[in-house]
């Protein structure tokens, strides 16, 4: 199964998309959609979607996962958070895409065992997970552990329902 994670970001987008069969993790691709920041709002979202849609397009996940927005004390700022997140979601809907949203804390918790894990953590256990990633950067570090979560968390449903049958 392919698992795409989605790091929302106005001006830069993280993306990352994992691969697992059974127990075993690849990485398959990361990068960044990133968005110029002279353009009027409309038009860097409009540019974030037709790239999202692009990774969905090149890397044909079967699943996608994003991280939730939080409020921070930049009213302004995190209402552009989300809107950058509301085309992500949009995209990975037009593909068809069942989505799973995770809160920061839960992403950090699930792939470095600490819920306010610092970045630079975040990256190291991203990259003892998936052997020879090489992150583009911190926000694709964090897609990346994003579609860990989710893999970790669907392996779990999966062996719960397996229980239950």
């Amino acid at each position: 199964m392919r698992v795409l994670g989605i790091d929302p970001g106005l001006r830069c987008l993280g993306w990352g998309v994992i691969e697992t069969e059974g127990s075993r993790i690849r990485h398959v691709a990361n990068g960044l959609c990133r968005s110029d920041g002279g353009d009027a709002l409309a038009i860097r979202l409009m540019a974030l979607h037709r790239q999202v849609a692009q990774v969905i397009a090149d890397h044909a996940p079967d699943v996608a996962a994003i991280e939730q927005t939080f409020v921070n004390s930049d009213g302004a700022g995190s209402l552009k958070l989300g809107q950058a997140r509301g085309v992500a979601l949009l995209a990975l809907a037009q593909a068809g895409l069942e989505i799973g949203e995770y809160a920061p804390n839960k992403v950090k918790k699930t792939v470095v065992g600490v819920g306010h894990a610092a970045k630079p953590q975040i990256d190291h256990m991203v990259r003892m997970q998936l052997p020879g990633a090489v992150p583009e950067g911190p926000d694709a570090a964090d897609a990346l552990a994003i579609a860990l979560c989710h893999a970790a968390h669907l392996a779990t449903m999966r062996a719960w329902a397996q229980v239950r049958a």
